[in-house]
């Protein structure tokens, strides 16, 4: 090579060195591999890392053999400004040969050259293009880590802030362990184990998985939920419980207006068959809100969770079946009122037609009213009775008996 080439290559080879340089200072100080240097890994993560150990390795070394020659050249060339020919051919062979002395040990298959491992020294095009291709493996790898631990540190350390927050408000409720919770709390150990140690094993087909993850975060939610209702529950106690004695009063109520009102069909309504109300509803609710008040007194507060809310559904059934009977019982008095109000206006239609006087409407009407004002009204014959007025006024309107 000339003196001219010399500096030339010289120039250019300390520029690529200080490329590299930064990107090796680079991915030194990545977040990744702090985060892999720093773990105490397993499984697959910890395969995957002893590898990229091992080529992070030997990319430093071959930098440190690299950077050997580049500085020999360059201390070589600073010797003259004008340098003699076996000083050009010394500089040639650096620059151009196999100057780059290879680190001891094994080679990986990835890094070597079609000369085989045996080879112990190297180009310096040749040692750029091992860190190159050892620098691309260790990048991969190592973004692939960063990426596992990106999408599930996050995520799993506020599931785990979540089930401290939970776990400590149900224990403030009841002092208890709550079973699902703890079942919970061991999956997230051993999923916070798995992804504080082992990332990747977590990544098939290289992209983060984070259904069982999610599943527990959902599940940590639905109980978080649950228990903020319970601590509303303790807060709100006197009201509540001021609530479901207004529902059992509703009920009891409720109840009282349907036995009256089936006295009354039984004493004015033939109903051989009307069934009696329903008895003791409001008693029973009482007894079940009588019971809180001493599940109230031990601080079970999750428990009472749940009996209120079926104490609150049983109020609401109890108030409907009471609702049910007193609409049985009030249903056949009003039959029987319209019963009534249709026969007068039937009758007051046959005067409107001129047919006051009509002798058979008049039977009709006086057979009708009988059963209508009589106790125990038979409410099927009434119905007949009054078809039958109707049909006998209708024909007189048809034929032209009746004047208007």
């Amino acid at each position: 090579m000339s003196r001219e080439g010399v500096d030339h290559a010289l120039r250019t080879l300390g520029a690529e060195r200080e490329r590299i340089a930064a990107s090796l200072l680079e991915l030194d100080g990545h977040t990744g591999v702090r985060l892999l240097k720093g773990a105490r890994l397993t499984g697959e993560t910890w395969r995957r890392w002893e590898k990229v150990g091992a080529r992070l390795t030997l990319l430093w070394q071959v930098f440190d053999a690299y950077q050997r020659v580049l500085d020999a050249a360059c201390a070589l060339r600073g010797r003259s400004p004008r340098p003699d020919v076996p000083t050009l051919v010394e500089l040639t062979g650096m620059l151009s040969g196999r100057s780059v002395e290879l680190p001891d040990g094994e080679i990986p298959l990835e890094d070597r050259t079609l000369l085989g491992p045996q080879e112990k020294r190297a180009t310096l095009d040749e040692a750029v293009g091992m860190m190159s291709d050892a620098f691309a493996f260790v990048a991969k790898e190592v973004a692939a880590a960063d990426a596992a631990w990106s999408a599930l540190l996050k995520p799993l350390e506020e599931a785990e802030e979540s089930w401290q927050r939970t776990a400590r408000l149900a224990h403030s409720l009841d002092g208890t362990r709550h079973p699902e919770l703890d079942r919970l709390g061991r999956e997230l150990t051993a999923l916070g184990r798995l992804v504080r140690t082992d990332p990747l094993s977590l990544c098939p087909g290289g992209r983060p998985d984070t259904v069982r993850l999610d599943r527990v975060r959902a599940s940590l939610r639905s109980i978080g939920d649950e228990l903020a209702g319970v601590a509303r529950l303790r807060d709100e106690y006197a009201e509540l419980v001021a609530g479901l004695g207004e529902a059992i009063e509703r009920v009891e109520d409720t109840e009282r207006r349907a036995r009256e009102a089936h006295a009354t069909v039984l004493l004015k309504i033939h109903a051989p068959n009307v069934p009696a109300p329903s008895r003791g509803l409001g008693e029973g609710l009482r007894d079940r809100l009588a019971a809180l008040e001493r599940l109230r007194e031990a601080g079970r507060w999750v428990e009472m969770a749940g009996r209120v809310a079926a104490l609150e559904s049983a109020a609401a059934q109890a108030l409907e079946r009471a609702r049910d009977d007193l609409r049985l019982s009030e249903g056949l008095l009003d039959r029987r009122g319209e019963l009534r109000g249709r026969l007068e206006a039937y009758r007051a239609k046959a005067a409107r037609l001129g047919l006051a006087e009509d002798e058979a409407l008049t039977a009709l009407h006086g057979r009708a009213r009988d059963v209508l004002w009589s106790a125990p009204c038979d409410l099927r014959r009434a119905t007949a009775l009054l078809a039958e007025y109707q049909r006998a006024i209708r024909a007189r309107e048809n034929d032209g008996t009746g004047t208007r």
